[in-house]
């Protein structure tokens, strides 16, 4: 709440009630709106507060009337009167000043104001990019200010719950190291080293578990991070997390804590968020919805069709049983009369996603089956198929025939698709663990294995002597935070043996002296006496947007970039001065 007991105002224009009726008041704000109704001038005076009604009267406000004659929305104004109540018939139960007015007996104006280059009110239809290039007028708007203060309750909600639990906050460089994390870095260059960098983090990760290794035992910070990625609606160019580690914890006792601490949070939104979690392997998580971050909000989910075309004589289905591939489907129920260009567009997606195709049957109505390969499948086969996908009049069954792992994403990409043009339901907050990451995952193109999480998480302990003999085989003590298909946050138990963060690194192509060089620190520090730890990093602006109910994350921030990773209010990135690029020793074609 506001503090006005300042000079400029003794209350804030949302804070009025009926027991203020008769109090001398000084209010100070920005005009939402001002009515003349011939004898009487009205105003809307807004801060961050809310909204009261004033009411100018040329008997008794005097100079201040003549004031309000000239006075425009958005002016900045300071106003003294008396609280009133409203006159029967005229209470408004739909603002929390309602049943007030002030009468003003005084006006000076602090500030005028060109007009504004959109409404300053809810719900108004302007470009985005508009909104923006006047980001400090639209968070005037009661959204983007509700917003934003739902991210400082949440921000502020975190802070206490994990100070409660024994955390310190610790800030972290953010002029660091460049070190290969799986995203590419912003770089700095260092005028006083030339021909070096600093990178901008793409999270504290290191420095979080050398926190650790210091003996700190708890850690967080509300941490700003950085990745070079091409955005979308949930990423930006810089983001912040609330970055967490721990000492002496099992997985179990991190996913323990988290589900409390996410529980209070959650209440600031006026969520009550039900723990425990329920907890799911990455491996059934794949099977079922064919993604890692599964929105378990409905159905759909992809049924294995492998056992009922084991013996088909359709070559394509065949041919990939042979080599060991296998087949899955989903039911969109209700998409049964889609015409043929519709699901084409369903085939190039799939194409698009890595499929060699998009098998499909569609069943319109009670007995009737339109499909191009249908022609191929014994009765027996459609029975089966009927039967697995729980098939009804109005259906439409699409299969995808590939490995393992492409038909699984595949399905679930379609799946989300599906859901979207279907137009299902998906109301509420759903969340769930997904647990158990491989360790490792193949990069054909590289031919070299990559780290699913981080090259720093720690593997089961009963494959640990085995992970160069079977680096598919492997898991992790990995564990994401997914709520609404969104994840939420993500995080491992780390190594903290010196030797296998040694062997991880090799494993994923980094020589001794390549690991030396990137993470000597580190390995270092391992040697030092660093305890058994672990941690997660959870994205607060995806939170914060879920809570909300935005559709973005630039919704939920300040001052968001675009999705070409531009501002339009200051114009960055921008060029910089021949003399700037000389003091850091580059120069551009």
């Amino acid at each position: 709440m506001l503090d006005a007991r300042y000079s400029f105002r003794t209350n804030t224009c949302g804070s009025l009630r009926a027991e203020n009726n008769d109090d001398q008041v000084v209010l100070a704000g920005w005009v939402a709106k001002r009515r003349d109704h011939g004898g009487l001038i009205f105003c809307d005076l807004r801060d961050r507060s809310g909204i009261v009604q004033c009411v100018f009267d040329p008997d008794a406000s005097g100079e201040a009337f003549v004031i309000a004659e000239r006075m425009r929305p958005e002016w900045v104004m300071k106003l003294t009167g008396t609280v009133r109540p409203r006159p029967e018939g005229t209470v408004n139960p739909g603002m929390d000043t309602g049943a007030v007015e002030v009468l003003i007996t005084s006006a000076e104006v602090l500030n005028t104001s060109e007009t504004p280059p959109f409404e300053v009110e809810a719900g108004i239809d302007t470009d985005e990019t508009t909104r923006m290039r006047y980001r400090y007028v639209d968070i005037r708007r009661p959204e983007v200010l509700a917003a934003l203060q739902l991210r400082d309750r949440v921000t502020q909600r975190f802070r206490k719950s994990l100070e409660h639990r024994g955390f310190m906050e610790v800030e972290t460089p953010i002029l660091t190291k460049s070190t290969p994390e799986g995203a590419r870095d912003f770089i700095v260059p260092s005028r006083m080293n030339p021909g070096k960098f600093y990178a901008l983090p793409q999270s504290p990760q290191l420095f979080k578990q050398l926190l650790m290794v210091s003996g700190l035992e708890r850690y967080y910070q509300i941490a700003r991070c950085f990745r070079d990625e091409d955005l979308r609606a949930d990423r930006q160019p810089e983001f912040t997390q609330v970055d967490i580690e721990m000492s002496f914890m099992e997985q179990d006792d991190v996913l323990q804590m988290m589900e409390e601490v996410m529980h209070e949070v959650m209440k600031e939104a006026d969520v009550d968020l039900q723990v425990p979690l329920r907890r799911m392997p990455y491996s059934e998580a794949m099977d079922r919805f064919g993604c890692d971050r599964p929105d378990t909000r409905f159905g759909m989910e992809l049924t294995c069709l492998t056992e009922t075309f084991a013996t088909s004589e359709f070559k394509v289905f065949a041919s990939v049983l042979s080599s060991g591939g296998r087949i899955k489907g989903i039911n969109a129920k209700g998409a049964g009369d889609w015409s043929r260009s519709k699901i084409d567009a369903l085939n190039q997606l799939a194409l698009d996603s890595g499929a060699k195709g998009l098998a499909w049957v569609a069943f319109p109505t009670e007995g009737d089956v339109r499909s191009p390969i249908a022609k191929f499948f014994t009765e027996a086969e459609m029975a089966d198929l009927r039967d697995k996908m729980d098939v009804e009049s109005g259906d439409l069954v699409l299969m995808v025939a590939d490995a393992h792992d492409v038909a699984n994403e595949v399905l679930g990409t379609l799946r989300l698709r599906m859901a979207d043009e279907l137009k299902i339901e998906r109301t509420g907050f759903d969340a769930l663990w997904v647990v158990d990451f491989p360790m490792f995952k193949y990069d054909a193109d590289e031919e070299r294995w990559t780290a699913n999480h981080h090259p720093f998480t720690m593997p089961f302990a009963e494959q640990v002597d085995s992970l160069e003999d079977d680096p598919a085989a492997a898991l992790s003590y990995s564990y994401d935070l997914i709520m609404n298909g969104l994840e939420i946050g993500g995080g491992t138990l780390r190594i903290h043996n010196a030797d296998l963060q040694r062997r991880v690194l090799a494993l994923l192509g980094h020589s001794a002296e390549d690991a030396n060089e990137k993470f000597g620190f580190l390995l270092e520090a391992l040697s030092l006496g660093a305890p058994p730890h672990g941690g997660i990093a959870l994205g607060l602006d995806r939170l914060v947007m879920l809570l909300a109910g935005a559709q973005s994350i630039r919704d939920v921030i300040a001052f968001p970039k675009t999705s070409s990773g531009g501002d339009p209010l200051t114009g960055a990135p921008d060029t910089v001065s021949a003399r700037q690029l000389r003091e850091v020793h580059l120069k551009t074609d």
